[in-house]
């Protein structure tokens, strides 16, 4: 029973109503523009990278927060530039997507980036990428509208700031967990294996657009702990099955494309409001919100039981491969051995060179 409390506790936070808000019109603006252009799909892709906003910590000084935002604007293009690239060939693309996961851990214990959403939003953008159709001439028009979707977040955040500082006190704290270089870098070898083989899983079950997978599985293994991640892989999965349940009957009153546009965003309002109180209650409208956002065409309303179907053995398989990931992630015997061993390798190739 008290696990089951611990699912459905809503937790006590300081976040203020001010980042939901500037998050909604982080993402809202370029798919209303996008609509009102004829350019929905596009607005989406836009949509997307505007979710870089969730990088920024309102408390603290404007100058540090604008320059980390456009430092995380340039990884998420970098991010998108690596998964477009790569998916040229289904299995080379798995091997690529680890490897940059990889990457991104490691550079990112490095940069002190390791708060939430730490490197997910990256290795995100990078499996969407990596499932779009190969296709070089429309790459730097895909690159481009990332870009417009960083800059709309940067610029907000910018009008933000120049509003909000006299209310908002200015802080330097920050929060970081202590790790040796090694404990990182087993870490950052277990992410990306994992990322990789998630997406490997859904190449070989010939799943459509199987970026869920590897997108579930990252944010399985945000949790701090064994127990974290086991719990937010329960909520995730069966979150994830009644925001699909809530997303067909929506999808069966045929709702009309600018209904849609404003739902994506009030509910990414409310997901950044519910997401630090309860991770559960959150997954059901994230499910709604990313299907709405990441997906276009008939498939959204033609057939939207196969669509759905398909989303939850993406998120099913994910989430699970996840929880694995997470017990080796946070197994304090194989961590142990691991750094032992790579201690001694580092040893024996430095007697080597002398």
């Amino acid at each position: 029973m008290a696990v089951f409390r611990e699912l459905l506790e809503f937790k006590k936070t300081d976040r203020t109503w001010h980042l939901p808000v500037l998050a909604g019109l982080c993402v809202g603006i370029p798919v209303l523009t996008g609509y009102f252009t004829g350019h929905i799909v596009d607005g989406k892709l836009a949509s997307m990278a505007g979710l870089v906003i969730l990088y920024m910590q309102v408390q603290q000084q404007m100058a540090n927060q604008l320059v980390k935002l456009m430092a995380c604007s340039f990884g998420l293009m970098v991010s998108f530039t690596v998964g477009s690239v790569a998916s040229f060939h289904p299995l080379w693309s798995c091997l690529i997507l680890g490897i940059y996961a990889f990457t991104v851990h490691l550079a990112i214990f490095y940069l002190k980036m390791n708060r939430p959403p730490g490197n997910f939003f990256f290795i995100m953008i990078a499996s969407v990428a990596v499932c779009l159709p190969h296709d070089l001439a429309v790459v730097p028009h895909r690159i481009g509208l990332v870009g417009i979707g960083t800059m709309t977040s940067c610029l907000l955040a910018f009008v933000f700031f120049l509003l909000m500082h006299k209310r908002m006190p200015a802080t330097t704290e920050t929060i970081t967990v202590a790790k040796s270089r090694y404990v990182n870098l087993i870490e950052s070898v277990t992410f990306g294996f994992f990322v990789g083989a998630a997406l490997l899983a859904g190449r070989l079950l010939k799943l459509d657009n199987p970026y869920w997978i590897p997108t579930s599985c990252a944010a399985v293994m945000q949790g701090i702990s064994t127990k974290h991640i086991w719990q937010r892989s329960v909520q995730r999965i069966m979150g994830t099955f009644v925001g699909l349940i809530l997303t067909w009957i929506i999808l069966l009153l045929h709702p009309p494309v600018p209904v849609l546009c404003l739902s994506i965003v009030v509910l990414q309002i409310v997901v950044e409001i519910l997401v630090v109180r309860n991770y559960g209650l959150a997954v059901i409208l994230i499910t709604v919100l990313t299907i709405f956002l990441a997906e276009s065409g008939p498939a959204l309303t033609s057939d939207p039981n196969r669509l759905l179907t398909t989303r939850f053995i993406d998120i099913f398989i994910g989430s699970a491969m996840g929880s694995l990931g997470g017990w080796i992630l946070y197994n304090e015997k194989l961590q142990f051995a691991a750094t032992k061993q790579l201690r001694k390798t580092k040893v024996i190739l430095s007697k080597l060179k002398e």
